[in-house]
């Protein structure tokens, strides 16, 4: 067992949540049998460990050293020999058939918001994912298209390509509430961004910075939201990103 690697923990912090799930899944992919490496990232990186699984198999060692705050401690073992998935026509895939489907929305939709324009998620399900289909219909027409390449019993397979992301726009709302949200543990973070937008009337705005693009909030947002509302780029990196959430009447 490679001892190195739990002393020299890789801090993914430093990096926007699209490049850290690159950067492991390729050292995922070139560890030997048995080796590990240790992560550190500023939330849970459950949705991580299910592209892991999705692409390698049934292989992958999953151990939290600590849990909560802005340090999440994971060591990641690869506990067999695996081919993996190598891809062409898709960017990623998803197996729900690995996961409780209690999880799925915050698996698809954190995954889909880290995704460009043109990328193609292949999402698996052992029935179909009538749910997951419903939100994208509703919340994200225009934005995507979703194709089944396979609708048999226990084996539902379904490409979703991204067209564009979510549009900018500034009609002089007015901003009720400005806060930085750097400082805190991103259990914190989540907690304050939805108390602001629950304290947010129709018509009025708030702004908030963070560390990264929040953009897997967005999706999550436009999957769970009743009220309908507009997300806005103040600034965009690389270090600070500052958005205006709106809440608007459609």
């Amino acid at each position: 067992m490679n001892t190195k690697t739990e002393i020299d923990a890789l801090d993914m912090r430093v990096h926007i949540p699209i490049e850290r799930h690159r950067q492991l899944l390729q050292l995922f992919k070139e560890l030997p049998v048995e080796d590990s490496f240790v992560f550190i990232n500023d939330h849970d990186p459950i949705p991580l460990y299910y592209e892991f699984r999705s692409i390698y198999g049934d292989v992958v060692g999953w151990e939290y050293l600590n849990r909560g705050g802005r340090e999440w401690t994971v060591k990641v073992t690869r506990t067999e020999a695996s081919q993996g998935r190598e891809f062409t026509e898709i960017s990623t895939l998803l197996d729900l058939r690995n996961a409780d489907e209690k999880e799925w929305k915050q698996i698809v939709f954190h995954r889909y918001g880290m995704m460009e324009p043109g990328d193609i998620l292949e999402i698996i399900a052992a029935e179909n994912p009538k749910e997951i289909h419903d939100i994208f219909t509703q919340k994200f027409e225009g934005q995507h298209s979703w194709t089944y390449k396979k609708q048999e019993p226990n084996e539902y397979v379904v490409h979703i390509t991204k067209k564009v992301k979510s549009g900018l726009g500034d009609d002089g709302f007015a901003i009720v509430n400005e806060f930085d949200l750097r400082p805190f543990p991103p259990t914190e973070r989540h907690d304050m961004f939805y108390k602001a937008f629950a304290d947010t009337k129709l018509g009025e705005a708030f702004e908030f910075i963070n560390d990264h693009d929040p953009i897997p909030l967005y999706y999550q947002m436009e999957a769970e939201s009743e009220d309908p509302f507009r997300w806005e780029y103040i600034e965009k990196g690389p270090d600070q990103w500052k958005v205006r959430v709106i809440k608007t009447k459609e």
